[in-house]
């Protein structure tokens, strides 16, 4: 459901309701309770995030695949202490 936000004219009071598309828009004031509540617009806002459909297909060049992966690193660092089981520290080097 979509967020509707609404100021009245008679005391400048704001407010945000959840309401369905095709509902009748609020026309009481909660603040002061007079019929003077009109609906403001006001931009969506939301950010589609990760690899999909948006991403890839809708983008050219360097534009795409703007949300890549963290690379990890492929083998652990020496430790030294003989306890990790990679055959350099096994070895003791």
């Amino acid at each position: 459901m979509p967020i509707y936000e609404y100021r009245c004219d008679a005391c400048g009071h704001e407010l945000e309701a959840m309401q369905k598309m095709s509902a009748a828009p609020l026309t009481d004031c909660p603040a002061c309770a007079t019929p003077a509540l009109k609906k403001l617009i006001s931009a969506a806002g939301f950010r589609l995030s990760g690899g999909g459909w948006y991403e890839t297909d809708f983008k050219s060049g360097d534009k795409k695949n703007v949300a890549k992966k963290e690379e990890t690193p492929s083998a652990p660092a020496a430790c030294g202490s003989g306890g990790c089981g990679a055959p350099a520290c096994a070895a003791g080097a």
